[in-house]
């Protein structure tokens, strides 16, 4: 088949060369602002280079990935919708959750995928938890536990327009607890504060935060997060039921030294950087995307899936500026 790119910066470059290891993907168009960058990838993948995202969508493509700046994502989406080719877009939908609604309501009854790129929904020990919680070896869950914790923080041109970690980094944590959990969330209370980088704060953002979510059987997840991790990257995630408990993320690489008396655990070199710790998972992502490109699959990540993280963003942005329970039902909106 034939793929599209558009946006060829840091993930879209590291997504061209994943989508041209593939053995489903013959060929690649691409298309950024940047001549440096589009023509990089011809030479280095055999790419054909499209002047503009309208021309790339006229080029042939079977599907398109869009790894461009999030301000362009609605836009992108829908031209390739309007033009019934299926599309993998790198998270959030949109800036706000208002535009993602409107992105919603127009993809809805296209009869044309859209595959939102939560990565971890791929990672092997996500997708191994999953399958203890549906198999039911764990027993009822009482407890979740997610964490991201990054090594350091984004640029303060990045900070400006992400939209506050909760909406930018903690996504990612309430993707991967309502998809392996099988729950919705109804309600949470959110802290943060700032410990690092002068710019965050000066943004009105935090550097590290936790959210305490409740879900609607009950259950407990505590998601934390940091831009400020000296040892490396580090993604967990731990599930406590009342037959068994396991984690993920709980592997050599794991950025944290145990100060435990004889303890060798973990010997290996820290994950510092995200697709480090996720190639594989991207590799999947994208291979599945392949997979719903042929008409074999259906999104595994839908719209509405990432709309539901959003809802959950967005309740926890207002309960860290009022200092209060926020429940799902008063942010969301239909």
């Amino acid at each position: 088949m034939r793929i599209g790119v558009m946006g060829l910066g840091r993930i879209g470059a590291f997504h061209t060369e994943t989508l041209a290891g593939l053995d489903a993907v013959d060929s690649l168009v691409v298309t950024d602002p940047v001549a440096a960058a589009v023509a990089t990838a011809t030479e280095r993948f055999g790419a054909t280079a499209a002047d503009s995202p309208e021309a790339l969508l006229a080029a042939g493509v079977d599907g398109v990935v869009i790894a461009a700046a999030t301000d362009a994502h609605p836009q992108l989406i829908l031209a390739a919708v309007r033009a019934g080719i299926p599309v993998f877009c790198e998270k959030p939908v949109a800036r706000g959750v208002e535009e993602s609604l409107e992105v919603l309501r127009a993809v809805e009854g296209s009869g044309v995928e859209v595959h939102i790129g939560y990565n971890r929904r791929f990672d092997a020990g996500c997708m191994a938890a999953r399958r203890a919680v549906l198999s039911g070896e764990l027993g009822e869950l009482h407890t979740v536990r997610s964490t991201t914790l990054d090594p350091a923080p984004p640029p303060p041109a990045y900070v400006a327009v992400s939209g506050g970690i909760f909406r930018d980094c903690s996504v990612h944590d309430f993707d991967i607890v309502r998809w392996v959990t099988g729950r919705e969330v109804v309600e949470v209370y959110a802290t943060g504060g700032n410990r690092g980088a002068e710019y965050i704060r000066e943004a009105g953002d935090v550097d590290t935060a936790s959210a305490l979510l409740t879900l609607d059987d009950g259950a407990i997840a505590v998601v934390s997060n940091s831009r400020h991790n000296a040892r490396g990257y580090d993604v967990r995630l731990e599930l406590h039921g009342m037959k068994d408990s396991i984690a993920a993320g709980l592997e050599d690489k794991l950025p944290l030294r145990s100060v435990e008396p004889g303890t060798a655990f973990p010997a290996g070199t820290p994950h510092d950087f995200f697709m480090d710790r996720f190639a594989p998972a991207y590799r999947a992502e994208l291979t599945a995307f392949t997979e719903v490109v042929a008409g074999n699959r259906t999104s595994p990540c839908t719209v509405a899936d990432a709309i539901e993280a959003s809802w959950i963003a967005e309740a926890c942005t207002l309960s860290l500026r009022e200092h209060r329970p926020v429940r799902l039902d008063e942010v969301r909106k239909s």
